[in-house]
């Protein structure tokens, strides 16, 4: 390294003043609390500019433990996400909040054999009663009954029209539920494996019954591609935030190379990224990729790798001090609202492709 040390801040701890930005900016100084700082530094100054399109990715079981009324929707109230994939598993937990339902807080030591027999459900430390469980699938069924037959279906369009069925019959707890939250704020809200969750489950045991329903999954592809696309083609950038990695995580990543190598249009790769992890990136699996490997893809724009980070950690620690520092900082934006975009620029998107596609090849 030939920079002199002059050109580093200096590590030097500050008393915490009681607020979460001064907490973070004047202590979080080194390892993985000076990335975290970092990250909530990039969101705030890059994320947050009326010119980018924020992606959030969702895996694990986040909504469970709340950080979807908790952290979620203040991001999503305040314009800062303007997309998002989430694991179908934690779409159908976000219902037990919006519905009114009972979770607790428990603990991981208890005995799983007297649980099951008490009819108490545990996800680690959270406990709920089966009924819980039961309750929910019946809702959702009714709902996917209520669609008729609608063919082919786009998960943000499912999750939309549940999202406005939730506020009309539940409109007390529109700010506890993402679904209901995204419904309000037309913010697009996909799930990348459909059928691996009780959504999924439920809406095939309603196929059973002979209603015709089913997840379309290339119009998800097509539909997220769409998103980045119009954001880069018409000169803005976009931001991804991955918490956890996963399924999620590689559905809002691939929009760039199915976009470059499949489509063949130009684009260069996102351009801001912050991931929250614990997986490490030595073992090869997607959650723990590098920001640098995504550039060999062709998913990160190389020229602003600057503006990665990564943080190694648990997302449930290390989302509620982000959102806290968003909040802190006085971040707002207005929304895009994209729900009402979406045949749009998807047409955009496919009118550029037919173009590339009746060019001779080179």
């Amino acid at each position: 390294m030939n920079e002199p040390l002059d050109n580093f801040r200096r590590l030097m701890p500050e008393k915490s003043t009681g607020g979460v930005k001064a907490l973070v900016d004047g202590t979080f100084l080194a390892y993985n609390a000076a990335r975290l700082r970092e990250a909530c530094h990039v969101f705030t100054e890059k994320f947050a500019g009326d010119g980018v399109t924020v992606g959030i990715s969702a895996a694990g079981a986040l909504t469970p433990a709340g950080l979807g009324a908790s952290c979620l929707v203040p991001l999503m109230k305040a314009g800062l996400v303007d997309w998002m994939v989430m694991t179908g598993a934690n779409l159908y937990h976000d219902l037990h909040f919006a519905l009114g339902q009972s979770l607790h807080m428990g603990s991981p030591s208890l005995n799983d054999c007297e649980l099951r027999d008490a009819g108490i459900v545990r996800i680690y430390d959270i406990l709920f009663k089966s009924e819980v469980l039961f309750e929910a699938d019946a809702y959702v069924r009714d709902f996917c009954r209520s669609l008729g037959a609608r063919g082919k279906i786009g998960s943000a369009e499912f999750h939309y029209l549940l999202g406005k069925k939730l506020l009309e019959d539940n409109h007390r707890n529109r700010d506890l539920s993402v679904l209901m939250t995204a419904a309000e704020l037309d913010i697009p809200l996909f799930t990348s494996s459909p059928g691996d969750s009780t959504l999924g489950m439920n809406m095939a045991s309603v196929a059973l019954e002979g209603v015709d329903i089913d997840f379309d999954v290339a119009r998800d592809v097509n539909q997220t591609a769409a998103i980045v696309y119009h954001a880069k083609k018409n000169g803005g950038a976009s931001g991804v935030l991955l918490l956890g990695g996963g399924s999620p995580k590689n559905f809002v990543l691939q929009t760039e190379p199915y976009i470059q190598e499949i489509l063949m249009l130009d684009d260069s790769g996102h351009d801001f990224f912050i991931q929250f992890t614990d997986a490490r990136p030595d073992t090869g699996g997607l959650s723990g990729a590098t920001p640098s490997e995504a550039v060999s893809w062709g998913k990160i724009n190389p020229e602003m790798l600057p503006d990665t980070v990564v943080c190694y950690g648990d997302t449930t620690v290390y989302l509620p001090i982000l959102a806290a520092y968003c909040a802190d900082s006085g971040m707002n934006r207005p929304q895009k609202r994209l729900y009402g975009m979406l045949e749009r620029i998807t047409e955009e998107l496919y009118g550029d492709f037919k173009k590339r596609s009746a060019q001779p090849s080179e």
